[in-house]
This record gives structure tokens, C-alpha cells and sequence, in this order.
């Protein structure tokens, strides 16, 4: 039971720490794009407490997680973009949706930079540091962290609003092919569950997470 934690535990705080990230950046660089609204209402923070849904955050991977469920998905609070604030609205908003995508894979980038410190640290003199039992626990977080990034990039670029492919594609696409994506978003999310339900999301996700995971040159 307390390895079941520990575990628990090991893997959290790196999904927290990516969904904060994602989150965060959409607001920072709309911000910079001419929008506040993330700003004024205190979203521009690394605090997690302010982007913590309780269901989406916590009681959703808690669920799949207990229920052995094949995925383990979560969300946090969306940060509040209003579009019509951006200087250019539907070029703008290509920017202000890639931000996500891109931090996670500047974070798993730094996740196999720090594992790799961590494991050559470790064996140093030819064997296992004195340190090695208390960077154990960090290095399986920063392998955790890769995953976890790699994944959340990928899963945000499938083209279907609201997640962040689904924004860029509005953006790039001429009207009317924008206006009827746009349309979807309502339906997005219980679209994004059945895909994820029945496993036809992996035909997408899995092969660009091993090209992703062949560029950073770590293999899970």
C-alpha cells in the first residue's frame, strides 16, 4: 500500500508540474499578445493552488489511477484567454495554443538533461554515490516527467478544440473550414474521452511520442 503511494506521489508531482507549466504559458504569452485577462485574475503564477481543478486535477487521476484504468488523464483549470483582446485575434491565437505544446517539451527536455546528471552523479567512482538513495526518487520523477511532457504535448496538438491543435487549426484554416471546427469545441472534451476510452488515440499519439522520444534521445 505504501509503495502504491510513494508511487502515486512520483508520478503526480510531475503531472502537476507539466499541467501548471502549459497552463501558465498560454496566459504569459497572451499577455504578451495584447490579453490580460490571465494576468489581472492572478493565472500568471507557478503556484498550483489558483489552476488545481478538483475533479480534473485531483479526483479524475485518482479514480484511473485506483481502477487500474489503462490511461491516466487530468486537466487543470483553464487559463482565461479572451481572443478578442490579441492584436491579431486568429493569428495570435496560433501562438497563444502552441505555447502549451512547446513548454512541455522544453520541460522534457530538461527532465532528460537533469536524468542524465542524476544517473552519471550516481555512479561515480565506477559504483553507486553514497547519494543514490535519495536521488532514486528524483531520477524516476525526471523519467516520469519525460513521459508525462512527451505526452501532453503530443495529446495537445490533436486537432480538436478545445485542445490546443484544435485552436491552431482554427487559426491556420480559412473560413468557413475555421467556423465549422470552431463549432465543435462544445463537444470536444466527451469526443476527446471516447477517443481516449477506446484506445484510437494511441494510433495518433503513440507514433509521434517515439519520434518525439528518438529526437530527445531517451527511450522510455
Amino acid at each position: 500500500m505504501q509503495d502504491s503511494i510513494a508511487h502515486f506521489f512520483l508520478i503526480a508531482l510531475p503531472v502537476l508540474a507539466a499541467i501548471v507549466f502549459h497552463e501558465v504559458s498560454h496566459g504569459w504569452v497572451a499577455n504578451k499578445f495584447g490579453d490580460p485577462t490571465a494576468a489581472r485574475m492572478g493565472r500568471l503564477t507557478l503556484n498550483p493552488i489558483p489552476h488545481i481543478d478538483l475533479f480534473g486535477t485531483i479526483l479524475l487521476p485518482i479514480i484511473l489511477y485506483i481502477s487500474g484504468a489503462p490511461f491516466l488523464f487530468g486537466y487543470a483549470k483553464p487559463v482565461p484567454v479572451n481572443f478578442s483582446n490579441l492584436s491579431h485575434p486568429k493569428r495570435d491565437m496560433i501562438w497563444v495554443a502552441s505555447a502549451g505544446p512547446a513548454t512541455n517539451i522544453l520541460l522534457a527536455i530538461a527532465s532528460v538533461l537533469l536524468l542524465k546528471l542524476l544517473v552519471a552523479f550516481s555512479l561515480t567512482d565506477g559504483g553507486e554515490s553514497p547519494w543514490f538513495g535519495y536521488l532514486h526518487p528524483l531520477a524516476l520523477m525526471a523519467q516520469y516527467s519525460i513521459g508525462i511532457n512527451v505526452f501532453l504535448a503530443v495529446f495537445n496538438v490533436i486537432p480538436i478544440p478545445p485542445l490546443d491543435g484544435g485552436r491552431i487549426a482554427v487559426g491556420i484554416l480559412p473560413d468557413p473550414y475555421a467556423s465549422a471546427l470552431a463549432r465543435v469545441e462544445p463537444f470536444g472534451i466527451l469526443i476527446v474521452m471516447v477517443l481516449l476510452m477506446t484506445n484510437v488515440i494511441d494510433v495518433f499519439t503513440r507514433p509521434m511520442m517515439r519520434v518525439l522520444l528518438r529526437i530527445l534521445g531517451y527511450w522510455l
